[in-house]
């Protein structure tokens, strides 16, 4: 049975999860710039998830100094969202870190169903209840289900970039889902300053 820790405002002190933490997040909507992020949660991979259920004053040392730690390997499912959500909360660059949208798009070129639920259900064998993706994350007191489901988002994380990792060498592809992680940060900036829905790269004015 995996274990969910709650954790009010910040990440305890002291809280080591290791060099590799799988990461997302779970905001009042899909805007950064309007929509408040309500929740981070993280796990080492070790089948135990903490959330932390975010003050709006975002006063969160501990949490901010390992998101932004040069040295902490951070895994998302489509990092995009997340880490412009940590640049305008949070006020941190989120780095390094591993996509695993990106990396399933690279990689699982057979199919176009790169979401988490699919790839979690291909990959490593597990089914995810997403009923609660659309709740008020910004609730005083969060719901049983909504814990479980913020939990689920990162508790298969680590093994399915393990299959990815395998998958991306073995196409040739490793580098280039490398390129595409150091600039989420700069994609992030892009839809931040309103660039969000725009193809910049594209030759059409």
């Amino acid at each position: 049975m995996n274990k969910i820790h709650l954790h009010k405002g910040d990440l305890p002190s002291g809280l080591n999860l290791g060099p590799i933490v799988a990461v997302d997040t779970e905001a009042m909507g899909l805007n950064p710039l309007r929509d408040a992020l309500c929740v981070v949660q993280l796990s080492a991979g070790d089948g135990v998830a903490h959330l932390v259920q975010l003050e709006r004053s975002y006063q969160c040392p501990n949490l901010k100094t390992l998101l932004a730690d040069p040295d902490t390997l951070k895994i998302f499912h489509f990092a995009r969202f997340d880490v412009a959500m940590m640049k305008r909360w949070l006020g941190l660059v989120c780095t390094p870190i591993f996509c695993t949208k990106i990396a399933s798009k690279l990689a699982r070129t057979y199919t176009d169903r790169h979401g988490l639920k699919d790839v979690t259900r291909e990959l490593v064998g597990a089914d995810m209840n997403k009923t609660q993706q659309s709740s008020d994350w910004g609730a005083e007191t969060l719901s049983d289900a909504q814990l479980q489901y913020a939990a689920n988002d990162v508790l298969h994380l680590h093994r399915i970039r393990d299959v990815l990792m395998e998958m991306l060498d073995r196409e040739g592809r490793t580098d280039l889902a490398q390129a595409c992680f150091d600039f989420l940060p700069v994609r992030a900036d892009l839809d931040l300053q309103g660039w969000d829905s725009s193809d910049i790269f594209s030759h059409a004015s």
